[in-house]
């Protein structure tokens, strides 16, 4: 009876443990190797405007670091800014711990209202009508001093999202959709 009632509790604690690992905060996306802080610093091609700052610290998302990294993400044609999707800054810090980097990540485009967007899908090739852009879910990026194609291979290698290749505009997608490339 005593061998059935520990592997009982056992069984329970590892069922539990599992139940709470799948219940953890939305900050639980963060590796868990870094306890400190997260930081980013970002600048914005077309609005000159730039931000560096710890977004996540011991645990918790920094939400005016939030804030202030959707205004530089932007709709610039518009200037109508949306709350970001929080994945898209852990990808943007695990793409430059995998590139060992920590220069400032340069913006191409991020938030694209409706409006923006159908004006760029109808002028421009490789513009998607229904584009993560719209949803805070997706950025154009490139990283002075890294080569475009590292850039690209690093993306890919996260398995997070998507990742356009662009060589002749200078800049690769990301998002936090299904997994896929382009």
């Amino acid at each position: 009876m005593t061998l059935d009632c520990s592997m009982r509790r056992k069984i329970l604690k590892g069922m539990c443990s599992v139940m709470a690992a799948g219940a953890l905060p939305q900050n639980a996306f963060a590796s868990q190797v870094h306890k400190g802080s997260r930081a980013l610093s970002l600048y914005n091609r077309h609005t000159n405007e730039r931000h560096k700052a710890d977004f996540w610290i011991a645990g918790n998302y920094q939400l005016d670091t939030l804030n202030h990294f959707d205004q530089i993400l932007r709709d610039h044609r518009q200037n109508i800014a949306a709350p970001m999707d929080k994945k898209l800054f852990e990808l943007l810090f695990q793409l430059q711990e995998k590139l060992e980097n920590t220069s400032e990540i340069h913006i191409i485009s991020g938030f694209r209202s409706p409006k923006t967007n159908a004006m760029l899908s109808a002028n421009t090739n490789g513009v998607a009508k229904k584009s993560y852009h719209m949803k805070g879910m997706a950025m154009d990026i490139a990283i002075p001093g890294v080569d475009l194609k590292d850039l690209r291979n690093a993306a890919r290698s996260l398995k997070v999202g998507g990742v356009g290749f662009y060589p002749k505009s200078g800049f690769i997608h990301i998002d936090t959709g299904r997994v896929r490339s382009w």
